[in-house]
């Protein structure tokens, strides 16, 4: 493994050289045609079997190593998202508009350059390395479940990933067995009043003052309808409804987002929301549209493997500090491969010890410390190394 690690830092500037020219050319979900053909021609330059147009502009390559053993793939994200990026670095991106502002150009990175790095060991390696690139998983439907049913896991025994987190400190690795992130879902809601002039509101179905009320009875849903010791989230994160200063809307829409852990949870709450919006319409005698969409499922990682990479990973260079993290709302469809076959999920800190503090994922000033990249790519490329392994050392968790 040593010799794995070694050739990881030979390549950490050409690692920080992909992830820079990624970002600086990002492309949206389901647009990702030149990010996917730059992956592609990578792998093939390294003579691994590819596979492109999985799924939709998903990559997959196959490294087979020179001894027998299990198939074990490496999922890396690759889509961006629709920011307009604030940062001031060299390699901002040059797309209007477009931002690697989640650290997928970082994921992307990392796992080319632990391609490059495993290849040059292939005869020491026991099975087969699946380098699963998925595009499009920031926006739902996603690009797993449409890889998954084109075939990327396809004879794959186990599966592992990582997130870079900015605002974990670098050197971390985080863990947790069992759900790990929740189920992300999308609520829009219409409600269709009466419009009418500013000065005879009585004449109205004021769907400002109904939209209003209604945001405040949604979070009696967290208050009062469900068990405080359960988690869940809901959001109103749009509220339109646009007229002149002297014109009472009579429509107003609404867009939101649910996160649940639990599928009971989820069922109660998508009903739950149609009660309160009908129940509040009613008061007014207006009437609504309300639309409920299904996100990804819940990650929920595998026991087994959730140890073994806890285990593992306090000796990979560059790791300083192995936790159990807490369970976190945000979404990853990472979570239908783990519904598929066994593995698991992790975080690695990618925040610079040098600031007090870092922007959040999907921010315009987001950022991550690259040396980031590097740690991801050593506990990525351990975890495939080792897992042939029968004897597992402790969890050494601190």
């Amino acid at each position: 493994m040593n010799q794995l690690f070694e050739k990881l830092d030979e390549l950490y500037g050409e690692i920080v050289d992909i992830r820079r020219y990624l970002h600086e050319y990002p492309e949206l979900s389901f647009e990702e045609v030149e990010t996917a053909k730059y992956i592609a021609l990578f792998h093939e330059k390294l003579g691994h079997e590819v596979r492109t147009n999985v799924g939709g502009n998903g990559v997959l390559a196959y490294l087979k190593g020179g001894k027998p053993g299990p198939t074990i793939a490496l999922r890396a994200d690759f889509d961006a998202l629709p920011i307009q990026e604030q940062t001031d670095v060299p390699y901002k991106s040059k797309n209007e508009g477009v931002m690697h502002a989640c650290g997928h150009d970082g994921h992307t990175a990392s796992l080319l350059g632990l391609a490059k790095a495993l290849n040059s060991i292939q005869a020491d390696i026991e099975g087969t390395i699946v380098f699963l690139h998925q595009h499009a998983e920031e926006l739902p439907p996603g690009g797993a479940n449409a890889m998954i049913e084109d075939g990327c896991l396809e004879d794959v025994d186990v599966i592992f990933g990582t997130h870079l987190q900015a605002q974990m400190p670098l050197g971390e690795i985080g863990y947790r067995s069992g759900p790990l992130q929740a189920a992300p879902d999308r609520f829009d809601i219409k409600i269709l009043g009466k419009g009418g002039h500013g000065a005879s509101p009585h004449d109205t179905k004021d769907s400002i003052v109904i939209g209003g009320q209604l945001i405040n009875n949604l979070q009696q849903i967290l208050s009062r309808r469900i068990d405080p010791l359960e988690s869940a989230v809901v959001s109103i994160c749009s509220f339109e409804a646009k007229n002149p200063y002297n014109v009472i809307a009579d429509t107003a829409e609404m867009v939101g987002t649910v996160r649940t852990f639990k599928e009971d949870i989820r069922n109660f709450i998508e009903e739950e929301i149609d009660r309160v919006i009908k129940g509040t319409c009613l008061v007014s005698g207006a009437d609504y549209e309300y639309t409920y969409t299904r996100g990804y499922p819940t990650t929920v990682n595998h026991e087994e493997e959730t140890k073994f990479v806890a285990a593992l990973a306090p000796s990979v260079p560059g790791v300083e500090n192995v936790r159990e993290t807490e369970p976190i709302m945000g979404g990853e469809d990472f979570s239908y491969y783990l519904q598929h076959k066994k593995g698991t999920f992790f975080f690695t800190g990618a925040k610079s010890p040098e600031d007090s503090e870092a922007y959040p994922h999907h921010h315009p000033k987001f950022n991550i410390d690259e040396r980031a990249l590097l740690i991801a790519a050593k506990v990525l490329g351990a975890a495939a190394l080792n897992y042939t392994k029968k004897d597992q050392p402790a969890v050494n968790a601190s």
